[in-house]
Parts: C-alpha cells; structure tokens; sequence
C-alpha cells in the first residue's frame, strides 16, 4: 500500500493549494473586489451565498486535505519504518504545525458558514473573517521550506507567506470568476455586472501578480545559488516550470485585460462574452496545474543543499538531443537477469538491458504520438482539403488506443503481464509503477473517446470535452511523476524530459477546450496549436535517453 501512500502525497499538497486559494482568494474577492457593503442593493443574493459558499467550503476541504497529508505521512512511515511513529512524530513540526493550522481554518470556515453567510452584506463579518484568517496564514509558516533552515529563517518563512498568499489572492480571484460567469451564463446575476467585476479584478490581480514576483524573486535566490543549479536540479527545474506557467497564465489574463479595455472603449461586448470567459476557463486550468507543480517543488531539496548532485546545463541539453529513435528492444528474459528490482538496492545503476527496455519504450511512443500528430495537424490545413488524406487524419486518436495496448504491456517488464511480480503487488506497493499503470490507461480511454468525439456529429455532444480534461491530468501526472531512488542526478535527467512533457500536455488541453469554445478564426489556431503541442511531445519521446549513471 505504500505505493498508494506515495501517489496520493503527490497529489494531496496540489488539492491543498486548490483549496487554500478558494478560501482566501475567495475571502479577498469579497473585500477588495465585491466590496458588498457599499453596494447594499446592488448584488443579487445568489452572487454573494454561492461567494461565501465557496469560502467555507474550501475552508472545510482545507482542513480534511491537511489532516489527510498528516494520515499518509504516518502511513508513509508505517509502511517504510514497520513501526508505529508515535509519540516521536506528534513532536515534529510537521505534526503540530498542521494540526493547527486545521483547527485555526476549521475556525475561519466555520465562521464564514455561520455568520457570514448568514450576513453576505455586513461589513463588519467581512472584516471579522479577514482578522480571523490572519492566524491561520502565519501558522502556515512552520510548513515550509523556509522553517526548517539555519540562515535568513524568519525573512524566508514570512517571504513564503506573502508569496502564498498573493498567489492565493489571484488565483481565487480567477476561481471566482469563473463562478461569476456561471451565474451569468444561467442569467441569475445583471448583464452588466460582468464587464464591472472583470475591470475591478483587473487592477487587484495585477497587484496580487507583482506581489507574487516581488516576494518570489528573494526566495529563489535563497534557495538556488548558481546557473547549475537553476537548470540542472529538480528545485530549480520546477521552479522553471512555475515561471513558464505562470508566463501563460499571465498570457490569457493579458487578453482578458485587453478585451475589458476594447469594451470600455467601444462598448463592444463580442469579445467580453464570446471569448473571455473561455480564456478564464483555460487561465484556471493553468494556475491549478502551477498549484500542483508548486506542492511538487514543496518535496524537492532545494538546489544550494545538493552541490554534488548538480547536473550540468550540458548534461540536461543532452537529453533533448536529437539523436535515432532505439527500434530494437532487448528480449524480456535478459532485462529481467540484469535487473531484478529498478529501484530494489541502494546505490545499484540499472543494467544496460534495463536502460535500452526503458529508452525503446519511450521512442516508439514517440513515433506513434509524432505520426498521429502529424495526421492530426494535417487536418487543420487546406492543403488536404476535400480529399482522402483528410478523411483518414479524423481517425489520428486511433493511435492512442495502440500506445496504450503497448504500454500495457511494456511499461513495466518486471510486473504482470510479462514479469513475475504480481499486478496488485506491484500497484500497491510502488508509486512509480501505480502512476504509469494509471498513465497507460488514460492514454488508452483518451483514444477511444476521442475518436468517438471526432466521428459524433451532435453538436450538443459532451464527449469532446474528455480530451482536454484527460490530456490536463496527464499534465499534471508528469509534473508530479515520482521516480523514486537514490541516484538524485540520474532521477533529475529523467524527471526534466517529464516536466516538459507536461507543459506541453498542459498547452494540448488547453488548446483543444479552446478549440471547443471559440468561434473562428481562434478555434482553429488553438486546434492548431493543440496538436503542435502533442507532436513536441512526440519529438521529446522520440529523442529520450536514460541516463547510464
């Protein structure tokens, strides 16, 4: 079961954030963007519940996901130590920190719920929620990176706070905006409701991102000290991760702002409805999948503590180096000789065998993803227009169905189908092994749906939109993607080729829900756009290397 314990921590700390910013950012969004006490009248009652509703809901979420992160921590140890970690760990920082904290947010969720929600327009509840919150943002302190260092302690842990808390306020806020949209597009809150909140969001979000960077740019300094260090360590290519994220997020909050100034210049509301509330939708999914990546660079070591671990820029240039895919694959019975357990023995180098079995698997995934991208990219030309060739690129998802028949069977050679290790064995008790069984089938479900979606001539239809919800928990499975060991360099090669995939599988899902959206020209470029994004994954693949060290 460690296996699961290990998959589910990766996951938890991204669900944590989610919640943390609908609380706060939910909290700020009322008294700085709403601001319903000046206009008693003005909001209907639907905007201001399902407001605060989603404050103490993401409150009470909070304090299960902290709880939660505390249960698997025990049950990580359990499962590694064979012992019961009591009392020592109700000792640790960790424990008493989180326990805390959940009690001071259950505090703030309950008083919401209560006193809040019940007085959506009083002035004096919104301010009391804000002090009451102020607690339980400075106990968030002692469970960061920051709280566990020697030098510059207190100014990292309260840089921390500020940067946890301006991402909260613009994240949150970009949450709330979706709900505003919602409200609207169901015609229960005022047409011209939209265009004022939008604009008051507008100035309050470019604060909260200048904080973020303000606040962020000290911390990074602290905690990566060389150009090595930023390109060539785990922490520092999360933190890339973060930044290119954060670089399109800032993207669509740029075309948001530049639409809300047409409007209110010209009063033209085309762009403001028809394409606005979709870049929100695909700006959210952004700063979810930045959520998650910043509670993966919350497990990492900081670079400045691993100087010997360092790869070097031209060791990480090495594995996007073009190079022949690997066509031929060792026999099954000579990985399994060389290498009867991956990640079994401290300090063993996996076997050549082991090494060309891994590096086939990822190049002929990369020629099944480069060729059906290449369909698919076809598609949207006008050079195939009208003829055979157009019909048959329709049917590019069918190459998902067949990667994910061959990942099933070749994704983990020392596990069932081929190896002697048991399916449920191997899925409960390795969290490398559970995540690509997962991966394998969401390759496999994407195909098929996809296809159907394709062939599926009703308008109305949902099935479409599983690609692009599919392909963002893919993203997010890469950025989070665990290669347990002890070779923390050799891990890093691997991981950095993930993490790009990732971005990659992030601007494919946000492309192809745009694609959904939009009226044209724009459907067309994001379709484009989304299946340039597949092919770069399948030239990553297709290049892939492991690391022999």
């Amino acid at each position: 079961m460690a296996g699961i314990a290990d998959f589910l921590d990766s996951l938890i700390g991204g669900f944590d954030l989610i919640c943390f910013a609908l609380a706060i950012g939910g909290l700020f969004w009322g008294l700085f963007v709403l601001r319903p006490w000046q206009q008693a009248s003005g909001y209907p009652s639907v905007l201001l519940h399902t407001t605060i509703a989603l404050i103490y809901k993401g409150g009470f979420f909070l304090v299960g996901a902290q709880l939660f992160k505390i249960v698997l921590k025990i049950w990580l140890m359990l499962a590694v130590l064979e012992k019961w970690p009591f009392p020592e760990f109700a000792q640790t920082t960790q424990f008493i920190g989180g326990v805390i904290r959940a009690g001071l947010t259950l505090l703030l969720a309950g008083y919401a719920y209560r006193y809040l929600g019940k007085n959506p327009r009083s002035k004096q509840h919104w301010y009391n929620a804000g002090f009451i919150a102020l607690p339980m943002l400075f106990s968030g302190a002692w469970l960061v990176h920051a709280a566990g260092r020697f030098d510059n302690r207190f100014m990292l842990m309260s840089l921390t706070v500020i940067h946890q808390l301006a991402a909260a306020a613009w994240i949150g806020g970009v949450f709330m905006l979706v709900n505003l949209w919602f409200l609207k597009s169901k015609h229960e809150i005022a047409t011209d409701l939209w265009p004022l909140l939008l604009k008051r969001f507008s100035l309050f979000g470019l604060i909260a991102v200048a904080m973020i960077l303000v606040s962020g740019l000290p911390i990074a300094w602290q905690y990566i000290d060389s150009w090595n260090g930023l390109i060539g360590t785990g922490y520092g290519n999360l933190l890339m991760v973060k930044i290119v994220l954060l670089g399109l997020a800032l993207g669509f909050a740029w075309l948001n702002r530049s639409a809300v100034r047409q409007f209110s210049f010209s009063g033209d509301s085309h762009a403001l409805d028809r394409r606005v509330p979709y870049y929100i939708e695909a700006e959210a999914l952004v700063l979810i999948t930045l959520l998650f990546t910043a509670a993966s660079l919350a497990s990492q070591p900081p670079a400045i503590d691993i100087p010997t671990l360092t790869a070097t820029w031209q060791e990480v240039l090495n594995t996007f180096k073009p190079q022949i895919p690997q066509t031929s694959s060792p026999t099954h019975s000579a990985l399994l000789a060389g290498e009867p357990g991956r990640v079994a023995i401290v300090g063993q180098i996996p076997s050549l065998a082991a090494t060309e079995w891994s590096n086939y698997n990822h190049n002929i995934a990369g020629i099944f993803i480069t060729t059906m991208s290449f369909f698919a990219m076809l598609s949207y030309t006008k050079l195939v227009s009208g003829n055979r060739i157009l019909a048959l690129s329709q049917y590019w998802p069918i190459g998902f169905v067949a990667l994910g028949i061959f990942l099933f069977f070749r994704s983990d050679a020392e596990t069932w189908p081929l190896g002697p290790i048991g399916f449920w064995e191997s899925t409960f008790n390795n969290g490398e092994v559970l995540q690509h069984r997962i991966a394998t089938l969401l390759v496999f479900v994407l195909g098929v749906f996809e296809l159907m979606a394709r062939k599926n001539q009703n308008p109305n239809s949902r099935l479409p939109y599983i690609f692009p919800i599919l392909s963002a928990f893919g993203g997010l499975m890469l950025l989070t993607h665990s290669h347990v060991g002890f070779q923390a360099k050799s891990a890093f090669l691997i991981q950095v080729g993930h993490t790009t995939m990732g971005i990659f599988s992030l601007i494919l899902a946000c492309g192809r829900w745009l694609e959904l959206k939009l009226d044209s020209p724009g459907k067309n470029i994001a379709g484009f756009v989304s299946v340039a994004a597949l092919f770069q994954i399948g030239i990553i693949l297709m290049f892939y290397r492991e690391p022999l060290y």
